[in-house]
């Protein structure tokens, strides 16, 4: 009896209890397209971005309007239409092609070059900076007053290096000013489209934020400004109900890939998220060139969603440890040896590696998926680690947890995996993101901090907790609250790494760098105030999703 009262105690499982998906089968009732509307939005596409082109390079064109027309078209959205054109221009000014004429001191238009060229890579001076700085050290009081020039420094500063002391100030300032105002003057300053614009930068700065959503805002915005180019604000819309087809035809895929697998009903501890994990996708690019490659991605992440739930809500420390090694064999054989319900899960993984390999192997890519799987074997190797630290009840050094958590972050594979869908991704590409360069590791620190602190308020509730907070307050005998400062500050260091590196390329294209970049966009999104919107989707990312998904506008 008592044999038996222990073999009991230890198939008893941890269920997380999520909340149940948001979607039914909004996303799966139909993906039918109207061929006719969209043979019309091409042609008039067609049309209105050749009048933007030459827009872009007219040479008549002075500094300012330059860069406020660039910058109008990359918030729209627009800018994949015309990389290169954009890019030469920015060469340009980067180069000292083009000047300012009386408006040298001007904050906003100032603020506005130097986030531009960063943005694309160009190493720009924060010294332009400096002439708005009074014999004091600080900056000048008159600057209180230019609400759209501090709404500019606002967005540049969050692409500083580190030592830019006079970014780090110039964030304090900005950030000040315009949290007083939006707050003091709420009533009424509510209609005012530069305190709404204000207001929105506050809780998300341009430079962290998912492109797809800002486009989307900004369209909104752009509508109401009287200055409003009506050619542009017109091929913004349009661009934008055209790529929406696009991708609720790949959410209908990946649902009902989803749906076919019949998870929800034989692994009910896992969390529902498949849209949200498209969304994911989505995030790291939105372009149209770029569809298989978030397929391949979004369903990639739903697995791993699935696993991330076998290991840390799940599975026994016996049955975790043969899991992680049939997946390290990845092999079909290795089906016999585990528990019925992860047999469902590894089979399903194998499959899509599988199908991955078939379509590759066509275009002779087969080896993209040798590098995806090789990080996924890597993930699962530390979510066992974490999983034996939590059922054993070890709390490990802060050190050792991060060093684990750089991989249990998820964010080393996604960023892998974004590249096998991509045809342009060659194996120098996949090679490069997996030395684990500074660019990388940033985002590991980034994804695995705000995660944790996102999660914290649960996992607390899961004795022994196992987080980088429970871990930096053991070792360092800290408060909770100096605890999530220091991690914070982290965060912040990372992201000052991921700007640096951003603008040094090493001889890698844009184009792949920008996925990593991009990844550490959508963490923020999913992960900031500490809050795991991921997991808990309802408040925020469910009106995110609907507004690029459902919502369209009308032309």
């Amino acid at each position: 009896m008592k044999n038996s009262e222990n073999a009991q105690q230890e198939i008893i499982r941890r269920v997380a209890n999520f909340s149940p998906s948001s979607w039914d089968d909004l996303f799966i009732s139909s993906c039918s397209i109207d061929t006719q509307v969209l043979e019309s939005y091409a042609k008039d596409i067609e049309e209105l971005k050749e009048k933007v082109r030459k827009m872009i390079v007219a040479s008549e064109k002075k500094l300012k309007e330059k860069l406020v027309l660039i910058d109008t078209v990359e918030r729209h959205g627009l800018s994949y239409h015309f990389e290169n054109e954009i890019q030469a221009q920015l060469e340009l000014i980067f180069n000292g092609c083009f000047k300012l004429e009386n408006e040298e001191k001007d904050l906003f238009i100032t603020a506005l070059e130097f986030r531009l060229l960063r943005q694309h890579g160009f190493d720009a001076s924060s010294c332009v900076f400096e002439k708005f700085i009074e014999n004091n050290g600080k900056f000048n009081e008159n600057l209180r007053s230019d609400i759209k020039g501090l709404l500019s420094l606002f967005e540049a500063t969050h692409l500083r290096y580190h030592g830019e002391t006079i970014l780090d100030e110039a964030l304090v300032f900005s950030t000040t000013i315009l949290e007083t105002i939006t707050i003091v003057h709420k009533q009424e300053l509510s209609n005012a489209l530069i305190m709404r614009q204000a207001k929105h930068a506050l809780e998300q700065p341009l430079q962290r934020s998912i492109q797809r959503l800002e486009a989307r805002c900004f369209i909104d915005f752009y509508e109401e400004d009287e200055l409003k180019d009506e050619s542009l604000l017109r091929l913004a819309k349009l661009d934008f109900n055209q790529l929406q087809m696009l991708h609720r035809k790949e959410v209908y895929e990946v649902s009902r890939w989803w749906k076919d697998l019949d998870f929800i009903s034989k692994l009910s501890y896992a969390r529902d998220r498949v849209v949200e994990c498209y969304f994911w996708s989505l995030g790291m690019y939105f372009e149209p060139q770029y569809s298989r490659a978030r397929v391949m991605l979004a369903k990639t992440i739903a697995m791993i969603s699935v696993i991330d739930d076998t290991y840390d809500s799940y599975g026994t420390i016996d049955e975790l440890e043969i899991f992680t090694q049939a997946i390290e064999r990845m092999d079909i054989k290795e089906m016999d040896k585990l528990p019925d319900y992860m047999k469902i899960c590894y089979k399903a993984l194998l499959d899509l590696y599988d199908q991955y390999e078939e379509e590759l192997r066509q275009e002779g890519r087969s080896f993209a998926v040798h590098y995806a799987k090789a990080t996924m074997k890597e993930l699962v190797r530390g979510y066992n680690t974490e999983a034996k630290w939590f059922l054993e009840g070890h709390v490990p050094p802060f050190a050792d947890y991060m060093a684990n958590g750089y991989i249990t972050s998820s964010y080393h594979v996604i960023a892998t995996t974004s590249y096998i869908g991509m045809n342009s991704a060659t194996k120098e590409a996949f090679d490069w993101v997996t030395t684990k360069h500074r660019l990388q590791v940033a985002g590991d620190i980034l994804g695995r901090i705000m995660n944790d602190t996102a999660s914290y308020q649960f996992e607390k509730k899961r004795e022994p907790a196992v987080t980088g907070i429970e871990c930096y307050m053991n070792e360092y005998g800290v408060s909770e609250e100096e605890a999530l400062k220091e991690l914070s500050n982290m965060v912040e260091n990372a992201w000052k790494d991921i700007n640096e590196e951003f603008v040094k390329k090493n001889g890698i294209s844009m184009e792949i760098i920008k996925r990593v970049l991009d990844l550490a966009r959508v963490t923020h999104v999913f992960y900031k105030y500490n809050q795991d919107r991921y997991t808990h989707p309802e408040k925020v990312l469910k009106p995110h999703i609907i507004r690029l998904l459902v919502d369209y506008f009308k032309i």
